[in-house]
This record gives C-alpha cells, sequence and structure tokens, in this order.
C-alpha cells in the first residue's frame, strides 16, 4: 500500500494531466479526455446571491461541458491557486480558481471544488462545486 505523501504526488501528477486535456479540448473541441467522472457524479452550480443550486447530473453536465468548450472555442481554461487534499487513500478534493480568458479578458471565474475517488483503479470525479467569484 502506498503512503498517503506518494499518492498526494501521484495524484498530483493525474490531475496535471487532467489539466492538459483540458487544454486539448477546449484548442480541439473534443471533451472525451475530461469526461472522467463516475456513474453517479453530479454538479452543483451556485449563482449568485442566496438562491439554490443547479444541480447537473453525469449526462446533463457531459453536454453542457460540450457547449461550453464549443461556446468558448479559442479560449484558454485556466487552473489557479490550486489547492488538493487527501481524504484517504481513496479520496481527494482539489480545490481552485478556474478562469476562462479569451483574448486577454476573463469571460468567466469561477470557484471549484473537485471531489474524486479511485475507481477500479482509476481517478474519477464523484461531484463538483462551481460558484461565480
Amino acid at each position: 500500500m502506498l503512503d498517503l505523501q506518494t499518492l498526494l504526488i501521484d495524484f498530483t501528477k493525474m490531475h496535471d494531466e487532467f489539466i492538459r486535456d483540458w487544454s486539448h479540448a477546449m484548442s480541439s473541441g473534443d471533451t472525451s479526455s475530461v469526461e472522467r467522472m463516475t456513474e453517479d457524479y453530479y454538479v452543483a452550480f451556485f449563482n449568485r446571491g442566496n438562491e439554490k443550486p443547479i444541480i447537473f447530473n453525469k449526462l446533463e453536465a457531459m453536454e453542457g461541458m460540450k457547449q461550453s468548450v464549443s461556446h468558448y472555442s479559442g479560449a484558454e481554461k485556466r487552473f489557479e491557486n490550486r489547492v488538493i487534499r487527501l481524504r484517504n487513500s481513496e479520496n481527494a478534493v482539489v480545490f481552485y480558481e478556474q478562469l476562462i480568458v479569451k483574448e486577454e479578458e476573463v469571460v468567466a471565474r469561477l470557484f471549484t471544488i473537485e471531489n474524486w475517488g479511485l475507481v477500479d483503479g482509476k481517478w474519477m470525479v464523484i461531484r463538483e462545486t462551481e460558484e461565480p467569484i
């Protein structure tokens, strides 16, 4: 069994690859390499104010990703101020500021929390929380 420090290093390398895959998706329009969600995955989008979040299941989220990548064609998705924490040897949480930048202008800015789980030896996103900054 790997110690948590080694596991954190391995998880960080995997998440770095995930970020590179997002760069590819933003330039190519192909989101298949970033579709790393469990079957019961969901994402909660909080709007400004005290409104309840909008919840999307895996299929809805995948369709939304495709639309977003198409809409922001040619833009860059940045993962800034990333912090990774392991809950245990099979669960990790990633916090970061997500920026969508097009032609040097920030067109979207979100605080993102990703919850990852180790499923059959592969890291998968279990759920996400997104909130505009």
